[in-house]
């Protein structure tokens, strides 16, 4: 197990025979070859000699007018280097290294160039760091070359090493967080309610996989973001504020630091504000309006019920949280086929909209949170009933699948699944058969199997098919591998 957090140790590098050698043949100065050592320091310095690699593992390849490129990685150290074969005297090969997996590397761009010196057949770069951990830097190499006298360009797809990737779980938190903007400190760059799913994902995985080494994520996140919208995670929509709100439920629980249930407390504050009684209760999506759904209550529920669990003596919270149940099982929204619909139409009846998956989620997670402050068994039987329905209805040929799932990966739709996956993984730990097992650990396997890239990146169908990849799938199939076993 290996696991790296902010404030590694930088190590000194002693330039090699073999790397200054390797200057000198292809042309390059001594003195400049040294002044590019330092680019990047972990355990130790870009460009350190491939020879004293204790490891050599070569993940993915590539090929270019009969020449063939391969990716080298030191998995000990968290280094790689690039090799072409089959060509001859003037051929290039370099690496490029991201550190947003892969979207982009200008910073990084042809490290180690170089080219095969007359009388070679091949050649290799020196080795190049694949993170960079001072700078909470989370990154991927890819090797690329150029046939002499060609201006042919090929590339192996983007890779990196096991560290902090050790299994599937770990693989996964790694690839999302390459997309946590170090401006920002969101995801994306610049996504609010996902971006809570995709904190609450990885603080998730710290929790089961035992990988404590993207921690810092959750204060750099709030430090940075507590002011923004409306403060302390609101702002006028309220299932934003719910999200927040049980991103930082969770973090309290991982950290114990106060102020994270403090901000928690105040998001479910704010959306009990926004109670009224258009159709006789309940919190309104947004603060202009007057239209109830589902998931903005689902998420009442589940954020004033876990506030309880969390605040000795508590009665105000509790009073909140069987409130909302009172109200939204008794609103229509729950239709005959025990699946949730969108929300309520103009005259406070079921809209008969989509039956998107984190509707049936969240509910599983806020009854289970209910049936814990309260210990009616009678909320579980309901949840396994809801339950029951959204892993039969929303299966295709076995494998979980969002209504209408297009084959992209922004937006808001490839957060559900992964909000629906979280709700069925709480509920199927508290029941004591654990009924959901099966179900999570079949799609688990499947969009491990046929969703999945080299760098551990997936993708919008967990059974397989075309389809890009960004943090939004990113996140579910984070909650998904931390539901299953």
């Amino acid at each position: 197990m290996r696991a790296r957090s902010r404030g590694a140790t930088v190590c000194a590098v002693v330039l090699t025979t073999m790397s200054t050698l390797l200057a000198v043949l292809v042309g390059i100065p001594a003195t400049t070859a040294a002044a590019a050592n330092a680019t990047i320091c972990n355990r130790y310095c870009d460009t350190r000699d491939p020879a004293l690699s204790p490891t050599d593992r070569q993940p993915v390849t590539a090929t270019v007018d009969g020449r063939t490129l391969v990716l080298h990685f030191d998995d000990t150290d968290a280094m790689g280097w690039a090799s072409i074969d089959g060509g001859g005297a003037g051929d290039e090969v370099w690496l490029d290294r991201s550190m947003d997996g892969g979207r982009t590397w200008g910073d990084g761009s042809k490290l180690g160039d170089t080219k095969v010196p007359s009388g070679y057949g091949g050649w290799r770069t020196l080795m190049y760091n694949v993170d960079d951990w001072n700078n909470v830097g989370v990154g991927a190499l890819r090797a690329c070359g150029e046939p002499a006298g060609s201006s042919d360009i090929a590339c192996t797809p983007w890779a990196r090493t096991t560290w902090n990737a050790w299994d599937r779980r770990t693989a996964a938190a790694t690839a999302l967080m390459m997309s946590y903007d170090r401006g920002t400190k969101l995801f994306g760059g610049n996504g609010w309610w996902t971006s809570a799913n995709a904190l609450t994902a990885i603080i998730d995985n710290i929790r089961v996989s035992g990988m404590p080494s993207y921690e810092y994520a959750i204060a750099d996140t709030y430090d940075a973001n507590i002011n923004a919208q409306g403060g302390s995670f609101t702002n006028e929509y309220l299932d934003d504020t719910g999200w927040w709100g049980m991103a930082w439920v969770d973090a309290y629980d991982l950290t114990g630091d106060s102020r994270y249930l403090d901000t928690a407390r105040a998001d479910a504050d704010h959306m009990w504000a926004n109670w009224d009684s258009t159709c006789g209760g309940g919190v309104r999506w947004n603060t202009g309006g007057e239209y109830k759904n589902a998931v903005t209550n689902e998420l009442f529920l589940e954020l004033n019920a876990a506030l309880h669990n969390r605040i000795s003596g508590d009665t105000t919270y509790l009073g909140r949280a069987q409130q909302e149940w009172s109200w939204f099982s008794a609103s229509g929204m729950i239709n005959g086929s025990h699946m949730i619909n969108d929300g309520l139409s103009d005259s406070c009846v079921n809209n008969g909209e989509t039956t998107w998956t984190y509707n049936q989620g969240v509910v599983l997670g806020g009854l289970t949170e209910l049936y814990k402050a309260t210990g009616d068994s009678g909320l579980l039987t309901t949840a396994r009933q809801l339950a029951d329905a959204s892993t039969v209805n929303l299966s295709v040929n076995g494998v979980l699948r969002e209504p209408g799932e297009g084959d992209g990966c922004t937006g808001d739709g490839p957060s559900f699944k992964g909000a629906y996956v979280r709700g069925l993984g709480r509920l199927n730990s508290q029941l004591s058969d654990h009924p959901y097992s099966t179900d999570l650990d079949n799609w688990a396997d499947s969009a491990y199997a046929n969703d999945r890239n080299a760098l551990d990146q997936y993708g919008p169908h967990w059974a397989g098919g075309a389809g890009s990849s960004d943090y939004g799938c990113q996140q579910s199939v984070l909650d998904l591998l931390n539901a299953a076993d």
